[in-house]
């Protein structure tokens, strides 16, 4: 049994981590960031952040180095390659982290915040992997002005592919939507904003009943390989982009049966809070639901959260509702 208590133990480095880790280490309170991988998760593949608060341009990695070296001097511990296998509450009110290693390494600490973080769901087609952040993307908000004046195609049919379709139209020459339906599944004022704004700009072409079969090009995206399914004909379109839109996956597998978590497998919270259903545990970032899966509201959450452990420390009554209303707080 690990012998040392830390105050807080964060579950993930990622921009939300990071955070919380900062906040937490400057209140003194001694902090453990344990990280499946590196620190970062998927803000390392972004070569160019042009939407962050105070930085014009910075590579995610350079952020994300910046951000772990300033919580680490201000005394948090960091351990990578550390991946967490479980999570429980003991009946003397610590909580206890375990690690999917040899030696089943185990953690204790007066309060936890998950940000594990979540990944954006692949197509698994040839080429994905390899072009991904020179011409293939995740995210129209983040990368839309890198493509202005170019020829890019997005593939997906829900809330957020047709709402980045109509956001990539403002900077891209032309927008090709690929969608493997007849209809969409996005919500019908969206589908209705789309084919207005498709009517009105005349850059957005939509291909129904089409998928996306590979990815092109040297060093960068220049083409894409399409198959139509009701001819069950292939063709090639030239592309200076691909973005795709097939949904999130939470890294949320290791809290089933542990903490609340939806359909979907994001952490549920109380409305507005960062709680999660067991005392002592917060939640922060891409992995909670409605999460609005971006760099700086992740940022923000890791520093509410960290505020909110103080709140737990201080007040005894927190958790059953303190200086919160009783409606906000779990039953």
């Amino acid at each position: 049994m690990a012998e040392k208590i830390y105050d807080v133990i964060i579950v993930g480095a990622g921009p939300a981590g990071l955070a919380a880790g900062l906040y937490t280490a400057r209140d003194r309170y001694s902090t453990l960031m344990l990280d499946k991988y590196v620190p970062g998760g998927q803000i390392n593949l972004t070569e160019r952040i042009e939407n962050y608060p105070g930085f014009e341009r910075i590579s995610g990695p350079d952020l994300v180095a910046n951000m772990a070296k300033q919580s680490q001097e201000f005394g948090a511990e960091l351990k990578t390659a550390a991946e967490v296998a479980g999570l429980r509450r003991r009946e003397d009110g610590l909580l206890e982290v375990s690690l999917k290693d040899k030696a089943k390494t185990i953690y204790l600490a007066r309060a936890v915040i998950l940000a594990p973080g979540s990944e954006y769901r692949k197509l698994g087609v040839p080429g994905e992997v390899e072009l991904t952040g020179a011409g293939v993307s995740y995210c129209g908000t983040c990368d839309a002005p890198f493509f202005k004046d170019k020829h890019v195609l997005t593939v997906g049919g829900g809330n957020v592919a047709v709402e980045d379709t109509i956001h990539l139209s403002r900077f891209a020459s032309k927008v090709t939507m690929i969608h493997r339906r007849d209809e969409f599944r996005a919500t019908p004022v969206l589908v209705e904003e789309l084919l207005a704004t498709a009517k009105k700009s005349g850059n957005i072409e939509i291909l129904y009943s089409h998928t996306l079969s590979e990815i092109k090009g040297s060093g960068k995206v220049e083409a894409a390989l399409l198959f139509n399914k009701k001819t069950e004909e292939s063709f090639e379109i030239a592309a200076d982009g691909v973005f795709v839109f097939v949904g999130m996956v939470p890294n949320t597998e290791f809290l089933a049966g542990i903490v609340e978590i939806n359909e979907n497998g994001y952490i549920r919270t109380p409305t507005g809070r960062l709680r999660t259903s067991m005392k002592g545990v917060f939640v922060a970032g891409d992995c909670r639901e409605g999460a609005a899966m971006q760099l700086a509201t992740a940022c923000g959450d890791g520093v509410e959260a960290a505020l909110l452990v103080r709140q737990y420390f201080r007040d005894p009554d927190f958790w059953s509702g303190g200086k919160e209303t009783q409606a906000e707080s779990w039953a």
